[in-house]
C-alpha cells in the first residue's frame, strides 16, 4: 500500500507564483500614480495655506508680503506657517503681489501660485506653472 501524500506539487506552486506576479504587475503602476497624486495634493494644500497666511501677514504689516524659502516643517521668515514635511516653498514678492513655488525631492514636478494686484494680473515667468491669480497649479 502506498503512503498518502499531502502537500502541493511544484506546478501548483508555480501557478500561484505566476498569478501573484500578474496581480503585482497590475497594482504597482496604480500605486505609483496614486502616490504622485498625493504629492500634488500636499503641495497644492500647502500653497492654499500659504495664501491664507500671506493675506494675514499683509493685513498686519501695511500690505507687505513675506518672502523667503522654507523647507517643511520650518516656517517662512515672518510667517507663522511652515509647509508640510518634505515640501520646499520658495516665496518671492514685489510691489504688487507675491508668488510661490512648491516642490518635493520625490518628484521632479512643481506646483505654483501667485497673487497679483496689478490690472490686468500678469502670470509669473518660467518656473511657476500658475496662470490664474490665487489658484494653485501643478505642471
Amino acid at each position: 500500500m502506498r503512503p498518502l501524500r499531502t502537500g502541493f506539487t511544484l506546478i501548483e506552486l508555480l501557478i500561484v507564483v505566476v498569478i501573484i506576479g500578474i496581480l503585482a504587475a497590475m497594482a504597482i503602476p496604480k500605486f505609483v500614480t496614486a502616490k504622485e497624486r498625493a504629492y500634488f495634493a500636499t503641495m497644492k494644500g500647502d500653497l492654499r495655506n500659504l495664501a491664507t497666511a500671506q493675506e494675514g501677514h499683509a493685513a498686519d504689516n501695511a500690505g507687505s508680503y513675506a518672502t523667503g524659502t522654507a523647507i517643511g516643517p520650518a516656517p517662512i521668515p515672518g510667517l507663522p506657517y511652515g509647509p508640510s514635511s518634505g515640501v520646499t516653498l520658495v516665496v518671492t514678492s514685489d510691489g504688487s503681489g507675491w508668488e510661490a513655488v512648491a516642490s518635493m525631492p520625490t518628484t521632479a514636478k512643481k506646483c505654483g501660485i501667485f497673487v497679483d494686484h496689478s490690472d490686468p494680473p500678469t502670470p509669473p515667468g518660467a518656473g511657476n506653472p500658475a496662470v490664474v491669480p490665487g489658484e494653485p497649479k501643478c505642471d
